[in-house]
């Protein structure tokens, strides 16, 4: 498979001529490649998958309620039977968001694969270690820093297009 993405991953470890700059920006690209098309693999199977899920967590809060309303009548066994109920939905709940949150890791397995067959045994060259560093340790590093980077412009994102709309609007000409 790696010689299959090689055209398009490779490029982009040889933006500079330096090798310790390339394995750094390369593979913070290559990790914000794959953040966006296991970002869109997740919204893709949420949209499939919604209906059933809503349906779900609707059950859930159905059993949670009831069994709430059988503890605060006093009724044991009733409780007894919808909290079990209430906790088999859960566990179908929980395990559908499980399986919903491996649609987006889904790409770091091709991305590791390529990683391998370029930098093993070598590593990947980095700024201070350009004999380089393990290529799962470099990838994971730079997979959470676009993780968290891209969870927090999807929450500044909408401010900044309100914003620039605003601006353009007001904008004379």
């Amino acid at each position: 498979m790696a010689h299959v993405l090689d055209p398009w991953l490779a490029p982009l470890f040889s933006l500079t001529a330096s090798a310790p700059a390339n394995g750094a920006i390369g593979t913070v690209l290559l990790a914000f490649l794959v953040v966006l098309v296991g970002e869109g693999t997740l919204r893709i199977v949420a949209r499939v998958n919604g209906g059933h899920l809503a349906r779900l967590e609707e059950e859930l809060r159905k059993y949670q309620e009831l069994s709430r309303e059988a503890a605060s009548r006093g009724d044991a066994a009733s409780y007894k039977a919808l909290n079990r109920q209430a906790n088999s939905a859960f566990g179908h709940v929980f395990f559908n968001k499980f399986g919903l949150s491996a649609a987006a890791l889904w790409p770091c397995f091709f991305a590791l694969d390529w990683l391998q067959s370029r930098f093993s045994p070598g590593g990947v060259p980095v700024p201070g270690r350009p004999e380089g560093l393990n290529y799962v340790l470099v990838f994971l590093i730079a997979y959470l820093l676009v993780r968290v980077l891209a969870g927090r412009l999807r929450r500044v994102a909408p401010r900044l297009v309100a914003r620039l709309r605003a601006a353009r609007a007001s904008a004379p000409g």
